[in-house]
């Protein structure tokens, strides 16, 4: 009897042990198939969450298509240059309407949305008028719009709302990741459990866990992908930029060309209407002499004030024009010159600089002061010494007469790259115009200084093809710093992405 107890204890003990792995194996599967479900959650919901980053990347990408095919279209007037803007243009509207479905119906997110589809279409609307002006033949009235602000500051809203909202997207994705990170945590465990209870439940998660490296790889796999085409398809966008930057160049140098004849026309003729009006008088005295009263006041007026003041101001006119043709010439001629890498001691060359503006510096109290540990650039030697002599020949031009001027050129090595500084005391400059300053013709504060607003619009052109940046830090009143970062060693890549 002790035995049959025995028995029927083990009895109840297996069915327990049964009982309690069958609970623990359907507990194990139960929360495994959450688990999973979950996954499969979180995974189309990360799906969806880039799908809706993407798309409102490609809110600008859109926007910076059709901007350029513009800007192509009224510089060449050449229809091809349209492409971009149409294809822009057929794709607008589809791509807002998926955007949308994304998005969903309310929330922060939905508020950007309307605000940038309402902005998009007012930069479209706005391209599309400088489009059919340049198209009747009213390109100068089309340029008008476009240097106007109405576009640019269109642009900026646009990009402060693609920002904005792809930070919410990066959040909304971070969280997720770490929903998911939760979710491998909870997996782990009931893995462990499963395990310890039964092999059974450690097999069946096993097989989870390499379907789930299988998703994983995939993904990797379809990432790899998308990040290849976004290579070649970024490749391919810069050899067009790059093809396009050069007909411009090349439209710029025939254009300023064509503009020089009718403009030395213009000298010659005014110098032709000078010698006629000095007749004029001559003759206008002699009659004074011989029949005053058939002189009208009106006549000696004219040939002795209205003419000559008219003579002037076209000498004046040309005389600017010349320069501005002059100027456009220049900075063809550097965008097709091929750059040549060298060394070049960039203290050598600021001091070489200041020496020749001694004179200038002395008359006004001024110094510059040249860092002598700043490192060396294997860079174009000709290209560097026209940007650090446009930028230390401003800083002369515009220092502030209430104080003693000093500027102060300094650079570092930081990896790869190169960094310099340029700074003075000088006037300074509004925050509003720290962008304008490096616009074609754009000059910014008292227009007393003489100028033509092309050095600061030459120094960034030639900055970009040594593969560098520039820019502007600057407070009225305080005077301004110019940050400059070359690549240490300029390679024939970096010219071609500065071209671009």
């Amino acid at each position: 009897m002790t035995r049959s107890l025995g028995r029927d204890s083990a009895v109840r003990n297996e069915i327990l042990m049964l009982i309690v792995g069958f609970v623990a194996l359907v507990a194990v599967g139960g929360a495994t198939v959450w688990l999973v479900s979950k996954s499969d959650d979180f995974n189309r919901q990360v799906a969806t969450t880039l799908e809706t980053k993407n798309e409102i990347v490609r809110t600008l990408s859109l926007a910076q298509d059709a901007e350029t095919g513009q800007r192509g279209y009224l510089l060449t007037g050449e229809d091809r240059y349209l492409r971009p803007y149409r294809s822009s243009l057929e794709k607008i509207d589809d791509h807002f309407r998926r955007l949308g479905e994304l998005i969903g119906p309310d929330g922060p997110q939905r508020q950007d949305f309307e605000t940038v589809r309402a902005t998009v279409r007012d930069k479209f609307a706005e391209l599309a008028e400088t489009v059919g002006l340049s198209t009747s033949g009213r390109r100068a009235e089309a340029q008008a719009i476009v240097l106007s602000d109405r576009g640019r500051e269109a642009m900026v809203q646009i990009r402060q709302l693609v920002s904005r909202m792809t930070a919410r997207e990066d959040a909304t994705l971070a969280e997720r990741t770490e929903d998911a990170a939760r979710l491998s945590n909870g997996l782990l465990a009931v893995v462990v459990l499963g395990l310890v209870i039964a092999a059974a439940v450690a097999f069946v998660a096993q097989l989870l866990v390499r379907r789930q490296t299988r998703v994983l790889a995939a993904a990797q796999q379809e990432l790899a992908q998308a990040n290849h085409r976004l290579e070649a398809a970024v490749a391919e966008r810069t050899s067009e930029l790059v093809a396009a930057n050069g007909e411009i160049q090349r439209f710029a140098y025939i254009v300023s060309h064509d503009l020089r004849a009718p403009l030395v026309n213009v000298m010659g003729f005014t110098s032709e209407l000078d010698a006629a009006r000095g007749v004029l008088k001559e003759q206008l005295d002699e009659l004074t002499e011989s029949v005053p009263d058939k002189i009208r006041p009106e006549a000696r007026e004219a040939v002795e004030v209205d003419l000559p003041e008219a003579i002037s101001f076209i000498r004046t006119s040309t005389a600017k024009m010349d320069r501005l043709i002059n100027a456009i010439l220049r900075l063809s001629r550097e965008g097709r010159r091929v750059v040549t890498p060298e060394s070049v001691s960039v203290t050598d060359m600021a001091n070489a600089i200041a020496a020749t503006l001694h004179q200038q510096t002395a008359a006004v109290g001024a110094e510059i002061v040249v860092d002598p540990a700043m490192p060396a650039l294997v860079t174009d030697r000709l290209s560097l010494e026209q940007i650090f002599q446009n930028l230390i020949e401003n800083a002369v031009k515009y220092l502030d007469p209430a104080r003693p001027g000093r500027i102060e050129i300094r650079g570092r090595r930081v990896g790869p790259q190169v960094e310099y500084t340029i700074e003075d005391n000088g006037r300074g400059i509004d925050a509003k115009d720290h962008e304008r300053v490096f616009e074609l013709f754009r000059r910014a504060g008292a227009q007393d200084k003489p100028g033509e607003g092309l050095g600061l619009a030459f120094v960034r052109a030639s900055v970009r093809r040594l593969g560098g940046t520039i820019s502007l830090i600057s407070e009225p009143g305080k005077g301004s710093t110019f940050h400059l970062t070359f690549p240490a060693v300029l390679r024939p890549q970096t010219e071609t992405q500065a071209a671009a």
